[in-house]
């Protein structure tokens, strides 16, 4: 309705200063164009409540709104898209922050690895433009579909229903990563080109890490990488596991935000932060 339009393009205007403001008048203006509710699906929501509430079952604690008025979604607050696997549309702050760190540009390509429903993907359509190009990977069939569906708007986005780890990306500009990984997959390093960014969760499963961002330079022994804020999100289904234990001792007892590079040669030395095994991030400039 033209009345529910309005109201809803006022409240965008409202949250994207809320949620936005500080990252940039590029990052605002993408959270005020791109509306919300065709990604959070019909009404009324169930939203996360405060971050140490948990359900008697263990998992998140959820309050319901009260009906589909759409000011509840325009709040810096997560929605469940499947509240069962506590899947989610991303905290809208935390989003803008990853996203002006990573600061795609008009024309670029970008990958996105975890789609979702496809509400950052149209962000990032916002960012690149029509010249550009975004490439969103969504490995549940069932949210890839929807994000395919939503996402129609932007013809200049591709979404693929498999997994965003598989060698053979196509070549970016800036890869986002929206599920956990304890490690940077070889194929988004692979996939960057020279001075692309990636911007990861570097976390154990079910572990509180930090978004690393990584910008690929002319080295082949280091490249420049920095931690943008600390994350916990949904772990990526299809990265091989491994000994996570030393990876959550590194947040717990490290300083994260020292950390200046991530480095493939060997051997590690006295400014090593963690040590991946084939990469290790330093704390020494590159």
């Amino acid at each position: 309705m033209p009345d529910r339009d309005a109201s809803s393009l006022k409240l965008r205007r409202f949250y994207a200063e809320l949620v936005a403001g500080h990252a940039g008048p590029d990052i605002t203006a993408a959270f005020a164009s791109v509306p919300r509710e065709p990604f959070a699906g019909p009404g009324p929501w169930s939203i996360p409540g405060a971050q140490i509430g948990q359900s008697r079952h263990g998992g998140p604690r959820y309050v319901r709104t009260p009906d589909d008025d759409p000011a509840f979604l325009y709040q810096d607050v997560l929605i469940a898209l499947d509240a069962e696997r506590a899947i989610h549309i991303g905290q809208p702050s935390l989003h803008a922050l990853c996203l002006g760190a990573l600061a795609p540009r008009r024309g670029e390509t970008v990958i996105q690895v975890g789609a979702g429903s496809g509400y950052y993907t149209a962000l990032l359509a916002h960012l690149v433009g029509p010249e550009g190009r975004v490439h969103a990977f969504e490995i549940d069939p069932g949210l890839a579909a929807k994000a395919t569906a939503n996402l129609a708007p932007w013809p200049w986005v591709q979404v693929h229903a498999r997994s965003g780890t598989a060698a053979g990306l196509p070549p970016a500009d800036a890869i986002y990563v929206n599920a956990g990984a304890a490690r940077p997959a070889r194929a988004w390093l692979d996939a960057l080109k020279p001075e692309g960014r990636l911007l990861f969760p570097l976390q154990a499963p079910d572990s509180r890490g930090g978004m690393l961002l990584v910008r690929r330079s002319g080295s082949a022994a280091a490249w420049p990488a920095r931690f943008v804020s600390a994350a916990t999100f949904i772990t990526l289904q299809d990265m091989p596991e491994e000994e996570t234990a030393a990876l959550r001792e590194a947040f717990v007892s490290g300083r994260p935000f020292a950390v200046r590079a991530i480095r493939f040669d060997r051997p590690v030395d006295a400014r090593c932060w963690y040590d991946g095994g084939d990469w290790w991030l330093s704390t020494r400039e590159p």
